[in-house]
């Protein structure tokens, strides 16, 4: 306490009100020293990044895709296992179907009764045509005729839904041979992500059963403070250093989330990807330098906050100024500024707060 208030004897003494000259506090060099104030050169301008910025690896939501069972089935036998790459239309397991058996039973119905009604509509055109039954009557059949073409076409697709190839489709409209047992394929060229069920369960349609994914390109979803989204732009590089990797960042968000009051912004992974895991926090770095703003870092111990604005301490011939600058990223050790700073300054490293005591009037009466 004793030593508190010498500290703010010795402010008085030297920082009074009168020392303010156009703006600037005059202080010399043995009042520097006494206060610990220490100067050096404002850094070199940066080429304008945001470096150390969380984020998490995440896989666009077009390149995932979610296998399930068409119907109600159990599994016979599962191919694939988690982490196993498939190709596109790559079996992925078999199942036993008693719901498919009816199904291919329903299109051989369908099929019957399609080329009945199309037989029917053939001699009763030609009745019409020859004039010997009435246009109502060749109507008639003709709208037979369509409805049960729709319905063999419903039950095509019925079974195209539940993995049958049109040639598999085709095959048993000729043979009439029913077959439960049902393949379920891969939707595209990737990797399996999970996989739900295991062999001899039983499930009902529309259960999940893998979760496929393409792994390149990656995703990239970064958590930004407000301040540290200026001057960012659609089409900024975005780097992760650790892995040697590189992107695009393609969406800025336009809320703040509640938790933490950042802002939530996404980027494609387009290079180095596959040293890359889904789910994974790493740190990425983003190009600022489309922005127009001029930029430094500086350390944070150089910077002075008063009443909501934020300071720089630069020295002059016969003291210290202080200029209002932008914070666009703080880090842990140094902050990303930007303001209206020519570049040659000699800024207050130290000693700061002794700066922001005269500057609030600490050391008046």
């Amino acid at each position: 306490m004793k030593t508190h208030r010498i500290h703010l004897i010795l402010l008085a003494a030297l920082l009074s009100p009168t020392a303010y000259a156009a703006g600037e506090m005059a202080i010399n060099a043995t009042q520097k020293q006494t206060l610990g104030i220490v100067s050096a050169p404002l850094p070199p301008r940066q080429h304008g990044e945001l470096a150390g910025m969380p984020a998490q690896v995440v896989i666009p939501g077009n390149q995932l895709f979610t296998v399930s069972t068409p119907l109600a089935a159990m599994i016979e036998q599962t191919l694939v296992g988690v982490g196993d790459s498939v190709r596109k239309g790559q079996v992925l397991a078999t199942l036993q179907s008693p719901a498919l058996a009816e199904a291919q039973r329903g299109l051989l119905q369908a099929y019957t009764q399609a080329q009945l009604a199309k037989d029917y509509l053939t001699r009763d055109q030609k009745l019409w045509q020859d004039g010997i039954i009435a246009e109502s009557r060749y109507r008639a059949t003709q709208s037979q005729y369509r409805e049960a073409s729709a319905a063999l076409a419903e039950r095509k697709q019925l079974l195209k839904l539940s993995g049958m190839s049109d040639k598999a489709i085709a095959e048993l409209q000729n043979g009439n041979s029913l077959n439960s047992t049902l393949s379920v394929t891969s939707p595209i060229d990737g990797v399996i992500l999970e996989k739900t069920a295991s062999t001899g369960q039983r499930l009902d349609a529309a259960v999940p059963l893998y979760k496929v994914a393409r792994l390149d390109p990656l995703g990239l979803e970064i958590q930004a403070p407000l301040a540290s989204t200026r001057g960012l732009k659609i089409g900024a590089t975005v780097t992760i250093p650790a892995y040697g990797a590189t992107g695009k960042l393609t969406a800025i968000g336009r809320s703040l989330s509640g938790s933490n009051q950042t802002i939530l912004l996404r980027a494609i992974i387009s290079k180095g990807a596959d040293a890359l895991r889904p789910g994974q926090y790493l740190e990425a770095t983003l190009d600022t330098s489309s922005s127009d703003a001029d930029q430094w870092n500086v350390p944070n111990g150089a910077l002075a906050r008063i009443e909501g604005k934020t300071l720089l301490f630069i020295e002059t011939e016969k003291g210290f100024r202080a200029a209002e600058v932008t914070v666009l990223h703080e880090g842990a050790q140094d902050t990303l500024i930007t303001g209206k700073l020519t570049g040659m300054e000699k800024i207050a490293v130290q000693g700061v707060s002794s700066l922001k005591a005269q500057m609030m009037g600490i050391g008046g009466e």
